[in-house]
């Protein structure tokens, strides 16, 4: 009994934590997008990162699957579908979309239950990057889609891949490039993977619940960054000195001179992936407490680009705090909070426990694939 209690109290944190990941970074995307001035009531709209971070969880998911029960996947090339059914739900290029992915018409298309989310076919801000490049996509081509763009989009859709490790550290770089060819925006996509990987992953205080992590969750959090700063060499790309000096610095001004407007101003002063990495870096350091999630938020939405830099301080600090820090009059007015709660609940599920079984073994959820298709 007592090492089935550890299991679950395991599952229950890393659910919470994942949960916290994704809904966190929707929440920052909204403060963000609103410069901190929510509407007192209503729904609370989600933004474009927001819409194309639930298609990339969804796509390693189904990456997953696909690797599950046909023995070879190449993640980035399933996402990238992911990334064409947003596409066309929004009224982007749908007659190439059909081409290249139902080209005779003989299947339902797009598929899988994160399609019929109406709330995803809404126009909700521009990702000019992301819809130049899958405006290029043809059947079977080679051609070059990527943009020469270092956009924000690049980094902050693919923060869901840590929760697969270092698979998806792995496939960071891979991911930002379906879209945007920079290669300092592939690389901030890659280092801020690692950062939320060690957010979730970093082991909290003895006895830790996430209903009791009280005032020493401050310390978790910035141990976590730390451990993500010093894993970063070993963990992706080579770094160059100037490059992890830059996030080094940033971690090192929000611990000796937090909130500062003007520092978050100058670390991110554009809509660019490494000002959306270094802002949201410095932000989750300078309010680790659980208590300031709200204030976080609010503080990195005064940043040039608020929307990119509060997403990622939300993934971040959700991430380490679990969903139950999460302001709950922000969470239930979340017109994706279900979609956001559920697809992150699924992707534990799918690594932990994989429900559709795999090419040997016969699943246990027999509509599993079908709201999941591998391919």
């Amino acid at each position: 009994m007592p090492y089935e209690k550890d299991k679950q109290r395991e599952l229950f944190l890393r659910q919470s934590r994942v949960r916290g990941m994704m809904l966190g970074l929707a929440l920052g995307d909204t403060v963000g997008g609103a410069r901190g001035g929510l509407p007192a009531g209503g729904p609370l709209r989600a933004g474009v990162s927001t819409q194309l971070a639930c298609f990339t969880a969804e796509g390693v998911i189904r990456a997953q699957v696909r690797g599950n029960h046909k023995g070879i996947c190449y993640a980035p090339g399933v996402v990238l579908h992911a990334y064409c059914r947003w596409a066309h739900l929004q009224g982007i290029e749908r007659e190439r979309m059909q081409r290249r992915w139902n080209e005779y018409g003989t299947s339902v298309w797009p598929d899988g239950w994160l399609a019929g989310v109406p709330a995803l076919a809404e126009r909700r801000g521009s990702a000019p990057a992301t819809v130049a490049a899958l405006s290029r996509i043809e059947k079977g081509g080679e051609e070059r889609r990527a943009t020469s763009s270092r956009g924000c989009h690049a980094l902050t859709r693919s923060l869901p891949v840590a929760v697969a490790g270092q698979g998806g550290i792995s496939q960071a770089g891979a991911l930002a490039a379906i879209t945007h060819g920079d290669p300092a925006a592939q690389a901030a996509t890659v280092h801020a993977s690692v950062l939320t990987h060690h957010c979730l992953t970093h082991p909290l205080p003895e006895g830790t619940t996430p209903y009791n992590l009280s005032a020493r969750s401050g310390e978790s959090v910035r141990k976590a960054l730390h451990a993500g700063l010093t894993a970063l060499p070993a963990m992706s790309r080579p770094l160059g000195d100037d490059e992890h000096g830059r996030l080094a610095t940033a971690f090192r001004h929000a611990v000796d001179e937090p909130v500062d407007a003007g520092r978050l101003a100058r670390l991110a002063p554009d809509a660019t992936a490494p000002s959306a990495l270094l802002g949201g870096l410095y932000t989750a350091a300078a309010f680790p407490d659980r208590a300031a999630f709200r204030a976080a938020l609010e503080f990195a939405a005064g940043a040039p680009d608020g929307e990119s830099v509060a997403c990622v301080t939300g993934a971040l600090l959700g991430a380490v705090h679990g969903v139950e820090a999460l302001p709950l009059d922000l969470v239930s007015r979340h017109e994706l909070a279900w979609v956001l709660d559920t697809l992150a609940r699924d992707l534990v599920l799918e690594f932990d426990d994989s429900p559709s079984g795999s090419e040997y073994i016969e699943g246990w959820d027999p509509c599993w694939w079908n709201r999941y298709p591998g391919w």
